[in-house]
């Protein structure tokens, strides 16, 4: 099975948790794995299905402030 790590933002945690709470997960994986498998047959089953509406997507997340890497040189640099 492939591992997808993901940094939660604060709001996100207290959604995620509401979530966990609502549908009665214990942990976080299960969470996660279930709302977004919902969230892909919603997209896959909708008239509009290239998923070009997930096209910037990640770059509307807020950002680490802690970087490990100063830049994209430094991590392949090292």
């Amino acid at each position: 099975m492939a591992q997808l790590n993901l940094n939660l933002t604060p709001q996100f945690k207290k959604d995620l948790e509401k979530y966990m709470k609502h549908r009665g997960f214990k942990t976080k994986s299960e969470a996660l794995r279930s709302a977004l498998h919902e969230i892909v047959l919603m997209i896959s089953t909708s008239k509009k299905s290239d998923f070009s509406s997930w096209l910037g997507a990640g770059l509307k997340a807020e950002t680490r402030q802690n970087r490990r890497f100063k830049s994209e040189d430094d991590l392949w640099g090292a």
